[in-house]
């Protein structure tokens, strides 16, 4: 049974033929859930194939709704990649329905909240990378790892995730003053990426996350919820149309379905609160 969890690992961690490698913290996650679980089947099974679906639902029933749905999540992962390396049949998590996920309503952000981030933003590496966030939607991991050969000043254009997009005006500003401040630095750098420090700037590593979510660490307005803030709105300005969000973020069907479903009950509730709140006056002669 270990060699199988092994192989699944590492797998995991360093990607292989059908799959691509997936992010450290991840693959830890995905062992924290199974490791209890595996650990109670080891005393009575020897190999995966041993496991039955009985074991699965008794095993992952009585944990929390979140908790349930990441350990079958990440016992799915294992199976499926026993299932494709031949070493099991069949996939016992196969057919566990693990609830439907509830929409969480996120709210904007308020506009004091996005001031202090604003303000924390001092440096101009910062200030681009809040840009970065708030006006394209970007992840961290994706700031991160942006080229140089990404930006197209003449063309003001900017390719984020794959993703082509108009560089506006702000961006840009900020995005020259970090380069003016970048080559008066670090002339002689060969590093790449977009974004650099003094540890990055003898190597061609990206910054690390922790280096660049510093600036908004502990405020309300993190560069996560800066990007989700971003989506959000757009999804209310567009009318809730998950097309149009999927188009312009290049984010996949089910997230822009998520934030279309958001944004449509946000503009329900808003329309309601409007019309509890009116004030006119009713007309005491009607029916």
């Amino acid at each position: 049974m270990a060699a199988g969890v092994e192989h699944w690992l590492r797998t995991r961690r360093e990607g292989g033929p059908r799959s691509r490698p997936r992010n450290e913290h991840t693959v830890r996650m995905n062992l924290n859930r199974v490791h209890p679980l595996l650990l109670e089947w080891g005393g009575r099974y020897v190999h995966l194939r041993e496991i039955t679906t009985s074991d699965v639902i008794t095993a992952t029933d009585p944990l929390p709704a979140s908790r349930r749905r990441q350990t079958l999540t990440a016992l799915r992962s294992l199976f499926s990649h026993a299932r494709t390396a031949g070493t099991i049949f069949r996939d016992p998590a196969r057919g566990i329905h693990d609830g439907q996920r509830p929409l969480i309503l996120l709210q904007p952000l308020q506009p004091a909240d996005i001031g202090q981030a604003t303000a924390a933003a001092i440096t101009p590496s910062a200030r681009l990378t809040l840009a970065l966030a708030a006006v394209h939607a970007a992840r961290p991991k994706v700031i991160r790892e942006l080229h140089l050969a990404d930006i197209d000043l003449g063309n003001r254009r900017l390719i984020i995730s794959g993703q082509a997009r108009p560089l506006d005006d702000l961006t840009r500003h900020l995005l020259l003053a970090w380069l003016h401040h970048r080559g008066h630095r670090w002339p002689g750098t060969a590093n790449p990426h977009l974004i650099i420090n003094q540890q990055t700037a003898m190597t061609t590593r990206p910054v690390s996350e922790n280096w660049l979510t510093e600036t908004c660490r502990g405020l309300t307005a993190t560069l996560e919820r800066l990007r989700a803030d971003r989506q959000l709105e757009e999804a209310l300005t567009c009318g809730a149309d998950p097309l149009h969000l999927a188009a312009v973020f290049g984010i996949d069907d089910t997230t822009a379905i998520r934030y279309a479903a958001i944004a449509r009950q946000l503009l329900d509730t808003h329309a309601g609160s409007l019309c509890a709140g009116s004030g006119e006056p009713k007309d005491h002669n009607s029916p």
